[in-house]
């Protein structure tokens, strides 16, 4: 078998990914804030690592890989909905979680093995208030007006990851700026709640986690090692959420690396513009969906461009990928040996021009409905029933006209030779 090589973020070059003997394949993604519906951008980075996950399961074994996404349930986002609606802070966050389940199935994403919460691993023995006093008593973190604060000079090799020198980072990342911390890109990893906002007692006082210090606690809990196989995620998040996992988690792991391989898939955009709910310039699937457009379209469209490559969003892009998929669909064809190209990488572009070959591994042609999906096929069948009596009768001008409204609403019609009649969407 051909190997698997993975472009890994941490040494900036293509590496040949091989399992460790005896363990399983673990897999990590930063999966979403839930506080509001999740964006096309947001989707690449769902449909990109479920084609990862489906590949390691196909290459190495579904029972041998093991892949959590996270949901943040607890932030100062979700609280700001929460109280410009009035509503409580689970319920917003409730509420999202379902819709981004929903809406990533309609993509033709697959479950994640593990999907934690935030607010599930807080407490607890490999908790996120366990992980925090660990690095206060190794002298990493300290306590200071009711936060709790990473001391970033004191991690040598903070900055490895993202390879940037320490003053752009800090001025690049609009770091939060405080008198008590004791260097400027010092991070959060506890800070004090306020009585009418969520929080969780702990020996700082009560508060709640800082964003960070999230993934590195649940990946300890979920996927029960210090070292896993992949950490994947948006390019966004290199710097400073993965540049910050790595020096807590090696901190608080006597130096072990939080991940063997980094992947970064890189933005969606609209025009030249990164794709991002605080620029506004956002479209989201639930839209594209309730518009009329296959979750399948979107799915391939997302893949249409290479994973770590930027993706320029069009409405052309869907029409080709639903043009695509019509034919593939009229050939009756689903599947095939996986394209090498899957192996190089992910590179699906690539993949793509081999379709139905890798069909399953990319998450594509699964629809057994999809010229008749969303479409009304009784009534569609009642108008055909129409047609062929007014076909047998000779009323041709009934008949065309029928077949007109069909036509009208995008339904294609064909006549045998004995008269029956089938039809499809166009």
């Amino acid at each position: 078998m051909t190997a698997l090589r993975l472009w890994n973020t941490a040494s900036r070059a293509k590496e040949v990914f091989e399992p460790r003997p005896g363990r399983p394949i673990t897999l990590y993604v930063c999966g979403p804030t839930v506080y509001g519906r999740a964006h096309l951008g947001n989707a690449r980075s769902a449909v990109v690592f479920d084609v990862l996950f489906r590949l390691l399961r196909h290459l190495y074994g579904a029972d041998r890989v093991v892949y959590a996404r996270n949901f943040t349930d607890i932030d100062d986002k979700i609280i700001a909905k929460a109280v410009a609606e009035n509503r409580a802070p689970a319920a917003v966050a409730a509420e999202f979680e379902a819709a981004y389940r929903a809406d990533m199935a309609a993509l033709g994403c697959l479950e994640p093995t593990r999907t934690p919460r935030a607010t599930e691993h807080i407490a607890g023995q490999n908790g996120m208030i366990a992980m925090i006093a660990t690095l206060i008593d190794r002298g990493v973190a300290y306590e200071a007006h009711g936060h709790v604060l990473f001391e970033v000079a004191k991690f040598p090799a903070y900055g490895r990851l993202s390879r940037r020198p320490m003053d752009d980072m800090v001025a690049g990342a609009r770091v939060e700026v405080a008198p008590y911390k004791r260097g400027p890109a010092d991070f959060v990893l506890w800070k004090p709640s306020a009585p009418d906002q969520p929080g969780w007692p702990s020996p700082w006082g009560r508060g709640r986690p800082g964003w960070h210090i999230e993934c590195s606690a649940m990946i300890r809990a979920v996927l029960g090692e210090e070292t896993i196989d992949i950490h994947g995620g948006g390019l966004d998040l290199v710097f400073p959420h993965h540049e910050n996992e790595c020096a807590q988690s090696a901190c608080a792991h006597d130096g072990a690396p939080l991940a063997r391989f980094w992947l970064h898939n890189g933005f969606l955009q609209m025009g030249e513009a990164k794709m991002a709910k605080s620029l506004g310039n956002i479209v989201t699937p639930r839209e594209l969906i309730d518009a009329g457009w296959p979750g399948e379209a979107i799915r391939l469209a997302l893949l249409s461009a290479h994973y770590r490559q930027p993706l320029v969003w069009t409405g052309r892009l869907l029409d080709q990928a639903r043009s695509q998929l019509d034919r593939l669909y009229r050939r009756g064809v689903r599947d095939g040996p996986v394209p090498a190209a899957l192996l190089d990488d992910l590179n699906t572009p690539e993949a793509l021009g081999a379709l139905p070959d890798g069909a399953q591994v990319l998450g594509l042609l699964a629809a057994a409905d999809w010229f008749t999906a969303g479409i009304d096929a009784a009534a569609v069948e009642d108008e055909l029933a129409r047609y062929r009596a007014a076909r047998a009768a000779r009323d041709y001008d009934t008949a065309d006209a029928i077949r007109s409204r069909l036509d009208a609403a995008g339904i294609a019609v064909s006549v045998a030779r004995d008269g029956s009649t089938s039809w499809r969407r166009k």
